[in-house]
């Protein structure tokens, strides 16, 4: 045990089966390739240690319960590829004579069953023809340069002329690919892992089948790409199978892998042919010379590309911020309609050149844009439909010229959207749109711009100052307000208004600010104004990069969990632990579950994010329950996913999965939020407490109504914030007494949170809380962290 704990602490606990397989094929490596151990046996015994553990773990992924069958059956495919694998490189090697068709079955065999698991495995991407003719263009050049230097390496006394260039031909391709696996736009997702590491279980049987069996230690060179790429199958297929959606590409593909490291090996192959003194001959000359045609369509394809996509970046970019040039080539958000406040924030151009590009009334994805070319008369009401020049865009850049080129600029322009014209047609829209303007003719001066285009919104150009200009996004705040009559309907409409001031700046900064402010209304829950300033402009940059980042981050591996203990307070002993999410995001940090939240729930990824977190706790605390000290788990679940029609039933899967008792799960929904859909939140209660899992109550407040709706509630447990443990300002005794006497009467148990301090965990204690949590007793920790911490404390059941 005492030999172990180092081992236990360096690797975790997931990936101990691998590392240790690793670690023995490695040592067997050592031993053959200094005369040890003979080398068949070498061969057989990594390849069988190899091709058990990453079958135990695919029959694992192929026996598991799930409603989707696609990932059983490809973990059967792949079970049976690495099983047939490991036979070929365990059986073929022992025997006399020559092998090489054996081994060129096996390898066929295991490449058809390894391909059609690949095809059923969740998260593969198909990229377009166009892509995958370019990739083939790039690759071809460097695998010819590995197939070069594969014909330098193999002996040339055992197998023919003709096998051993097809071996270097497909040793060269499978390197190609292998590098392509792990260094293109998918090389974090499991899918690109797992097809990684089957190119690699292939290599090895090739070398395998290739060197001669009087080659001695030089067969050990089958070994790593053998072994690694059965271990790599059944990771891939396993992370694959758990996170299903691969997340967007990376848009930067590592291209120095794929460049570098053939021409490595190249060097090294050729220079370990010329020291052994052998001489050049014809197939090397010719497969040296079929790697010119690919590496110079490939600079030709780049050279062509080159100056479009200047003129491209050139047209992207205007004169700007640092900020803005830093952000030029994010990719695109999932989920939101990212582009356009990408473009907004960042100064670049949307549809037809423009800044902005189709943005919902809704907020993101509205179909405001000033350049449609639509405007309105003085004296037509209707809007003119805009498919010709843009002549309202024009007319509303002309207005903040003249504004701006005054000696004292002076003036505002504000972009008007309407909220909840999706669900009529295109003709009622416009009715609406049209009624909203001659609204706001009514309230802007005689010599104010009203303009805009078909869609959802308007924009008004005013020569006031920005505190007037500020006033009239009231008025028509007001004047927009009241319902539409339309034929035979009524409707009501939400308004976002954001205001920029015209101060010298470009015509084009003054309309992305105002949209930055129109956005920011929008995000603060409608019907107000907004006024620009570059604070606002910083946080919708922060909240453009979560948006980016925030999908894919799952299937990415991105998240993870810390713990951090529950304590009873009466003898200082451990019961249990909140698990609490983090998002360890390689491009913004650790972000935190009040930053991350609300973007997860405008992005509908809250339900994903709490499934997962759930999914890791179980199985942390299936681990944790080994042990004799029974521990429970505490999980955060929001409102809204709780009331969903299933969640009792898929909680209760998850429990099962893990073989978890329920009682040892404690379920925990914050009381701000039931009051919105009391009774299905008392009925989803009701049904977790069937099963045995315990409930509680999370941010409770001592108020009437929180009280009056606390004997609703099928609860276990009321958490309590360190506000309730201290003397009030008025001199009055702490609430905590009046929540304990409620929380006995009603059978509940009191848990005070966010202690940071002895005074606010003795006054807990003195007031009758039975359990603790906080700062003050234990930091939030991984989990190898918080085991430590259990183990200072004697086991006890509780």
């Amino acid at each position: 045990m005492l030999l172990a704990y180092p081992f236990r602490v360096l690797v975790p606990r997931r990936m101990a089966p691998e590392t240790a397989t690793s670690t023995a094929v490695a040592l067997l490596l050592l031993a053959g390739a200094a005369d040890l151990v003979p080398t068949p046996v070498v061969i057989a015994l990594a390849a069988g240690a190899g091709a058990t553990l990453a079958g135990v773990r695919l029959a694992r992924l192929a026996s598991r319960h799930c409603t989707d069958p696609a990932p059983r059956v490809a973990g059967v495919l792949l079970d049976a590829a690495v099983v047939v694998a490991g036979l070929t490189a365990v059986v073929l090697p022992l025997s006399d004579g020559g092998h090489t068709s054996a081994v060129l079955v096996g390898s066929l065999l295991v490449a058809a069953l390894a391909v059609t698991g690949l095809c059923l495995l969740p998260g593969r991407t198909r990229p377009s023809a166009g892509v995958r003719l370019r990739w083939l263009v790039e690759s071809t050049g460097p695998a010819v340069g590995l197939a070069l230097a594969g014909w330098l390496l193999l002996p040339r006394d055992g197998p023919p002329v003709t096998v051993r260039l097809v071996a270097a031909l497909a040793l060269g391709g499978l390197g190609m690919a292998v590098l392509n696996a792990f260094a293109g736009p998918r090389r974090r997702s499991p899918a690109s892992v797992c097809r990684g590491g089957v190119l690699l279980t292939l290599g090895g049987l090739v070398l395998l089948a290739t060197l001669p069996s009087t080659a001695g230690r030089v067969t050990l060179l089958a070994v790593p790409p053998l072994v690694f790429g059965m271990l790599l199958v059944a990771v891939g297929a396993t992370d694959a199978a758990e996170a299903g959606d691969p997340g967007p590409a990376d848009p930067i593909a590592r291209a120095w892998p794929r460049s570098v490291l053939p021409a490595a090996v190249l060097l090294l192959a050729a220079g370990l042919h010329l020291s052994a003194g052998r001489a050049t001959d014809r197939t090397s000359v010719l497969l040296a010379l079929a790697a010119v045609p690919p590496l110079v369509l490939r600079e030709l394809l780049r050279a062509g590309d080159t100056p479009a996509a200047e003129r491209r970046a050139a047209h992207r970019r205007p004169a700007g911020s640092a900020l803005r040039h830093r952000h030029a080539a994010q990719p695109r958000s999932l989920g939101t309609s990212a582009p356009p406040l990408a473009q907004l924030a960042h100064g670049q151009p949307g549809r037809g050149g423009d800044l902005f590009g189709p943005v919902t009334a809704n907020g993101p994805g509205s179909t405001w844009s000033p350049d449609a070319g639509a405007g309105w008369s003085a004296h037509d009401r209707r809007p003119v439909a805009g498919g010709g020049p843009p002549g309202d865009r024009a007319a509303l850049l002309d207005a903040l010229a003249t504004i701006g080129d005054v000696p004292a600029p002076s003036g505002a322009l504000l972009l008007v959207d309407l909220h909840g014209t999706d669900g009529i047609g295109p003709t009622a829209r416009e009715d609406v749109l049209a009624e909203a303007v001659h609204r706001a003719r009514a309230v802007v001066a005689s010599d104010d711009l009203v303009t805009g285009c078909t869609g959802a919104g308007f924009a008004v150009v005013t020569a006031a100052g920005p505190v007037l200009a500020y006033a009239l996004g009231n008025r028509l705040l007001s004047a927009l307000a009241p319902p539409y009559q339309l034929a035979g309907s009524v409707l009501r409409v939400q308004t976002s208004i954001g205001l920029a001031e015209v101060s010298g700046d470009r015509p084009a900064d003054v309309l992305r600010q105002a949209e930055l402010a129109r956005r920011r209304a929008v995000q603060l829950g409608r019907d107000r104004v907004e006024w620009y300033d570059a604070f606002l402009e910083e946080q919708l940059v922060r909240r453009l990069d979560l948006e980016r980042e925030l999908p894919g981050a799952v299937a990415r591996g991105e998240l993870d969990l810390v713990y951090q203990p529950v304590l009873d307070l009466a003898d200082g002993q451990p019961v249990g632990a909140e698990a609490l999410l983090r998002w360890r995001s390689p491009v913004l940090g650790t972000v935190l579950p009040a930053e991350l939240l609300p973007v997860a729930e405008d992005l509908d990824l809250v339900g994903e994010l709490e499934w997962w977190v759930l999914d890791r706790a179980c199985r942390q605390l299936s681990n944790w329950s080994a042990g004799v000290r029974e521990l429970w788990m505490a999980v955060n679940v929001t409102t809204r996913e709780l009331t969903t029609p299933d969640f009792v039933q898929r909680a209760a899967a998850v429990l099962a999965a893990y073989g978890v008792p329920p009682e040892r799960l404690v379920v925990e929904v914050s009381e701000p939020r039931v009051a919105g859909d009391l009774p299905t939140v008392v009925a989803r209660l009701a049904g977790l407490r069937s099963l045995g899992v315990r409930t509680a109550l999370d941010d409770f407040r001592p108020e009437h109504a929180s009280l009056a709706q606390l004997r609703r509630l099928p609860i276990d447990l009321l958490k309590v914030g360190p506000e309730l443990v201290g003397a009030r300002p008025d001199g009055q005794p702490p609430l905590i007494d009046v929540v304990v006497n409620v929380g006995e009467r009603l059978g509940v148990e009191i848990v005070a949170e966010e202690l940071e301090s002895s005074t606010q965990v003795e006054g807990a204690r003195r007031g009758g809380c039975r359990y603790g949590q906080g700062f003050a007793l234990a930091r939030p920790a991984t989990a190898e962290r918080v085991e430590a911490y259990f183990e200072e404390f004697p086991s006890a059941s509780r």
